[in-house]
């Protein structure tokens, strides 16, 4: 990796440390979320991922999500390249949750491949992290669909990078999911 991709990628960790900051990851010892964004980022480079654009997008993937960053913010500071990976993997915070669930599975095939390779890592995670140790305060049903959910957004990226998908199939075999209900109306909170 080139010392100019380097120290994208070195930035975009500062820049998601501080922007979390404030913010611990939900689970049983909530640890700093930034160990998160991280982590996927980490699993990308474990697999073979060297793209810088997609590493720093994993690394940035809950920014605008889960902080005052908007959009314009990684544009500005990252360019229009990780910008538009960010921009596509982050859900509207305006809709409700359920909807903003059923819409990462109705557009989850159509996302660029950087997306889909942020998208399938941020996924393995999230799985890890559940089977681990899920929230606390999430009933057991929840727990459950949010497993079943998982698997919905993965299925439609098949195909994107096989060392990823067979990482997300060994650890959804340990799990005991849920159909993820058709209706929004269905879903546990």
């Amino acid at each position: 990796m080139e010392l100019h991709d380097r120290q994208l990628v070195s930035d975009a960790i500062a820049f998601a440390a501080v922007q979390h900051r404030a913010q611990p990851r939900k689970g049983p010892s909530e640890p700093p979320y930034v160990f998160h964004p991280t982590q996927v980022m980490l699993l990308l480079w474990e697999v073979g991922v060297r793209d810088a654009i997609t590493l720093a997008a994993a690394v940035l993937h809950d920014t605008i999500e889960d902080t005052e960053t908007t959009a314009d913010d990684i544009l500005q500071r990252f360019g229009a390249e990780v910008a538009a990976v960010v921009t596509e993997v982050s859900d509207d915070r305006s809709l409700p949750k359920a909807a903003r669930k059923r819409l990462q599975i109705e557009r989850a095939a159509l996302k660029s491949e950087r997306a889909r390779l942020v998208k399938l890592a941020d996924k393995v995670m999230n799985l890890t992290d559940m089977l681990a140790g899920p929230p606390p305060h999430w009933s057991e049903l929840r727990r459950r669909q949010y497993l079943g959910w998982t698997k919905c957004v993965v299925d439609p990226m098949r195909g994107t990078h096989p060392a990823l998908e067979a990482r997300f199939d060994a650890l959804y075999g340990r799990a005991d999911p849920a159909p993820w209900p058709t209706d929004d109306a269905d879903v546990a909170e």
